[in-house]
């Protein structure tokens, strides 16, 4: 040996944990494997029986599992593993039918050799280092392929995210692709788990944002039907009125697609079909020729639309977990306020109840009292920050139409101030479902 060459050190012998549940005519080849009949660089061990070759295979962490067992007893075996045994698993036994062969080979059976003489055993070791080779080759294969999968998937969930920050912020691919990979280099993630987040928060962003129109939509149906019945811009009200049946419609037809986009619960699945119920409710009592008990019938179901679609927003926020959606969430509820506060506006003087009156003044401190939170969102941009200031002077223009619905001049005003506000919170709402923080958070 040259000086300065350490000598190579010895490999560790192959383990092949050895698991007999044959018949007598077998012992003397279990005996001969165990004494070593494989020759140098092997190890045979004597574990349990099949019953316990998972937790065997567990503690040993052998190289090789050599069964002698029936075909049935190898197959319950094999299940627990689903088809990848952690190490490669041989049959010996008498040849067996081809589709029971096939059927074993299908659920992780590395290699079947027949039961053998003491004097095969040269042709047996082998074949069982055949079997060792070929499971480690197919393992490589496997894990070669699983890469590449995990690259395309990571590209796929990169292209989408991409598209997400340009639709949602105009920014181009090369601007997307920068901002994404600093994001992953500062949480010290996967460049592909950080596209699949932003892909996902704008998933339910979008999720949200469509449950908040129902609620909307539940009160601006019902404030339309009073506007045909008191005659109050009844044209406009009735091609709006028809307008939001269709949206309403749409929504539903897009949430029920949502499974489909993220990982829902089952709650969020319960809250949506009790949505679309109440929804065909009120849809069926929204009658062309509305009358006073026919209005006041669709109030009430609007109120079950809005319980149910203020459930389905509840669930929804929750399954995302992603605390900056509140601001969706809270933004997309001044919508339904602002109908809600002209309906009970119009309603009240209609119906002269006091339980108009009384849900009207609470609809009126929950809307300030919401917008006044909005405006110290630290999810502020200069675009929000504008918007949200003439969402303001139109609030105070609503407010001031409140004080004259005893005229028709009026309630006009009160019913156009309430769309433009409507408006204004649907800019909002957008503006916020696409701001940049809340889509990296």
């Amino acid at each position: 040996m040259s000086p300065g060459i350490p000598p190579a050190e010895p490999s560790s012998p192959a383990i092949l944990l050895l698991i007999s549940e044959g018949e007598a005519s077998t012992a003397a080849l279990v005996a001969a494997l165990l004494a070593g009949g494989l020759g140098d660089g092997v190890r045979v061990e004597s574990g349990g029986s099949c019953d316990d070759l998972v937790r065997e295979v567990a503690s040993r962490a052998p190289d090789q599992v050599i069964l002698f067992a029936a075909p049935h007893t190898v197959g319950a075996s094999l299940k627990a593993w689903d088809g990848v045994t952690p190490c490669p698993v041989t049959w010996i036994a008498p040849p067996p039918p081809p589709s029971v062969l096939d059927g074993l080979l299908a659920a992780g059976l590395a290699g079947w050799w027949p039961a053998t003489a003491a004097g095969g055993l040269d042709a047996l070791a082998t074949g069982l280092a055949f079997d060792r080779a070929r499971w480690a080759r197919d393992r490589t294969r496997a894990e070669e392929l699983a890469s590449v999968l995990a690259r395309l998937d990571e590209r796929k969930w990169l292209d989408r995210a991409k598209g997400v920050l340009a639709q949602a912020r105009g920014l181009g691919e090369a601007e997307a692709f920068k901002l994404l990979r600093g994001a992953a280099m500062h949480s010290k993630q996967k460049i592909g788990d950080v596209s699949r987040s932003v892909t996902e928060a704008a998933a339910w962003a979008d999720a949200l944002n469509r449950a908040g129109q129902l609620r909307m939509l539940s009160q601006r149906l019902v404030k339309l039907a009073a506007q045909r019945l008191i005659d109050v811009d009844a044209h406009r009200a009735r091609r709006l009125e028809e307008a939001s049946l269709e949206k309403a419609r749409a929504i539903l037809d897009t949430l029920a697609s949502l499974p489909k986009s993220v990982a829902v619960s089952d709650a969020v699945r319960q809250a949506l079909a009790h949505t679309q119920r109440a929804w065909d409710t009120l849809e069926g009592a929204l009658v062309p020729r509305m009358t006073v008990p026919a209005l006041a019938q669709a109030d009430a179901h609007g109120l079950t639309l809005l319980a149910a679609a203020e459930s389905l927003v509840a669930e929804l926020e929750r399954a995302s977990n992603r605390r900056p959606l509140t601001a969706v969430n809270l933004c997309g509820r001044q919508r339904m306020l602002a109908q809600r506060i002209a309906k009970d506006a119009l309603l009240a003087d209609l119906f002269d109840e006091a339980a108009h009156r009384g849900a009207l003044a609470e609809s009126i401190d929950a809307f300030e009292s919401a917008l006044q939170a909005l405006e110290k969102t630290p999810l502020s941009t200069g675009d929000i920050r504008q918007s949200l200031a003439a969402a303001r002077s139109e609030w105070l223009r609503l407010v001031a139409g409140m004080r004259t619905t005893d005229s028709g001049e009026g309630k006009l005003l009160l019913s156009r101030a309430s769309e433009v506000l409507l408006d204004a919170f649907d800019e909002l709402t957008t503006l916020y479902e696409h701001n940049l923080q809340l889509l990296m958070s």
